[in-house]
């Protein structure tokens, strides 16, 4: 990933870094470590390759369709607000 220019600033100051993704689809989220972003350290706006994101989705897919396993399963209490 080479981010020129920040879409939103327009500062040419950014930097490489690896994130958490959450990917969501009707309900159903996977959480991917390490994803790597450039982010501009003027205004702090993240951007994501899009072979990155499409992978991800593909992964998704995948594991819902049993096709590949994922790394773990995690368990996430919900509580309404109100």
């Amino acid at each position: 990933m080479k981010q020129v220019k920040c879409n939103f600033c327009g500062s040419e100051q950014h930097e490489e870094r690896r994130t958490e993704y959450l990917y969501s689809h009707e309900g159903q989220y996977l959480i991917v470590p390490n994803t790597p972003i450039e982010s501009c350290l003027h205004c702090g706006m993240t951007y994501y390759d899009a072979t990155v994101l499409k992978e991800i989705e593909r992964r998704f897919f995948a594991i819902q369709k049993k096709t590949e396993a994922p790394d773990r399963y995690l368990e996430i209490p919900e509580k309404a607000y109100a």
